[in-house]
């Protein structure tokens, strides 16, 4: 059986060659290592890697020599690398990722495969294997025991409302903060700057999810459900009011991809209603949101937003089994997209599978379903926590308004920070702030009488 190495050997590879700023040989690599492998097995460690995004490579033969992105090299020594761990994928997923990120031009156009969804037998054909499962039923479980569908959501109702509001539409290139977001949504003022489209595609995803907490009797796999829920997020969105909420009839184009979905409408009506219709039969939540994240899409039923319709639908077993909901938080957008693109194109749920279980954990411990997913510190926050701590100490002493305090924040961090690494920044901050009470300002180094003043004035 090979050996199974562990990340901290990768992350070690990473380090050395991050030390080389002309990029590293592998002889300089070999002398670098305590214990080096043998220089063919460390071809196939570096080969790995590239894989992964993690190294990059020039030059051929015994002359190449290999990079660590600007991105992962520019941190200060001694610091922690990066705001997220990528997310963990599978080889599978790997070369999902692969094959997708090839040139249009060399991937080979295809059609909507019918084949796909029918090959699919409720609880016998499993997208997730059984100890993932498991695995994320018991991070989602809520620990007050049997309650009324829908009580957990009640419970976070209002941050469920800003977070996957804020979430969902920046992975469709939405440019709101987290902060506008919440502004927009509570007193409902834009963003200076902003386009309409944006805010509109925000009240949309407040909508939606009044729709799913507030009507839990109603809400379920079928069309009530699914084609309102397209009403209400494409509302004011389309070209044609009329399509909202309506199964197309119209053919559609996938912009960055070679799939092209079905244009047959008795197809489309027929796939529709067996995807809710395999859907409730799915005895197993964890399932029952990820199928519908795979085949919703790849359907294409409504003329746009189908995946946001998809993320809304995926909650749905989420809400009604009081399990953590799926928020999106952190999810990077490019690997949301090869996901998908993966089921388009290649009928290949291992990308976006991986995906969707790193996405769960992550909002089962924004939530705090169960404190088992992500335990360690965030070394992100480690690096920067006196600016975070400043910053948010700053905005309330000189009791900001939303507005006010969006300005500050971008220009209390620094412009030397990587740009994935500056918007993660903003987010944290941001977030402090929604989150502050009278119970955590004393680690922001607050009085009471100043949290008050400011409380005032926060709007």
């Amino acid at each position: 059986m090979p050996k199974i190495l562990k990340k901290e050997y990768f992350d070690s590879l990473v380090s050395v060659i991050a030390g080389f700023p002309k990029g590293a040989l592998i002889g300089e690599i070999i002398s670098a290592l305590d214990t080096p492998p043998p220089k063919r097995t460390l071809q196939n460690h570096l080969s790995k890697l590239i894989d992964q995004d993690r190294i990059t490579s020039t030059g051929k033969g015994v002359a190449t020599r290999y990079h660590v992105p600007m991105a992962e090299s520019e941190e200060t020594e001694g610091e922690p690398k990066s705001a997220l761990k990528p997310i963990p994928l599978s080889d599978q997923a790997l070369e999902v990722k692969k094959q997708v990120s090839e040139p249009l031009n060399t991937r080979t156009p295809v059609g909507y495969s019918s084949s796909f969804l029918g090959d699919y037998e409720p609880n016998q054909t499993f997208y997730l294997s059984k100890n993932i499962r498991n695995t994320l039923s018991q991070l989602g479980s809520a620990s007050d025991g049997h309650q009324p569908a829908g009580t957990y959501i009640l419970k976070i109702y209002n941050r469920l409302m800003i977070d996957l509001s804020w979430n969902s539409s920046r992975l469709e290139g939405n440019t709101y903060s987290l902060l506008e977001t919440e502004r927009l949504i509570e007193l409902g003022e834009n963003a200076e700057g902003k386009n309409a489209d944006e805010a509109q595609m925000i009240l949309n995803h407040k909508a939606a999810i009044e729709l799913l907490c507030d009507q839990e009797a109603q809400v379920g796999f079928n069309r009530y459900t699914i084609c309102n829920l397209h009403a209400l997020l494409s509302d004011n969105l389309l070209p044609d009011p009329l399509a909202c909420g309506k199964i197309r009839t119209m053919g559609v184009r996938i912009g960055g991809s070679v799939f092209h979905p079905s244009e047959v409408p008795q197809t489309i009506e027929e796939c529709f209603d067996s995807i809710l219709h395999k859907a409730d039969a799915i005895e197993d939540p964890f399932e029952q949101a990820f199928f519908v994240m795979v085949h919703l899409p790849y359907l294409q039923p409504f003329e746009d937003v189908n995946k946001r319709v998809s993320r809304f639908a995926a909650n749905i077993p989420l809400i009604t089994n009081n399990l953590c909901p799926l928020s999106f938080v952190d999810v990077p957008e490019d690997d949301y997209i090869k996901g998908t693109l993966g089921v388009y194109e290649l009928n290949s749920i291992e990308y976006l599978r991986d995906v969707f279980i790193w996405a769960y954990k992550r909002s089962c411990a924004r939530y705090s379903a169960v404190r088992q997913s992500l335990g360690e510190p965030d070394p992100f926050r480690l690096t920067h926590r006196e600016l975070i701590k400043s910053t948010v100490y700053e905005i309330v002493q000189a009791r900001m308004t939303k507005t006010e305090a969006v300005a500050s924040i971008k220009n209390a961090i620094s412009d030397s920070l990587a740009k994935s690494d500056h918007n993660k920044l903003i987010e944290i901050i941001e977030t402090e702030l929604i989150s502050l009470h009278e119970g955590n300002i004393a680690r922001f180094r607050l009085r009471p009488s100043e949290y008050e003043e400011w409380k005032k004035n926060w709007r």
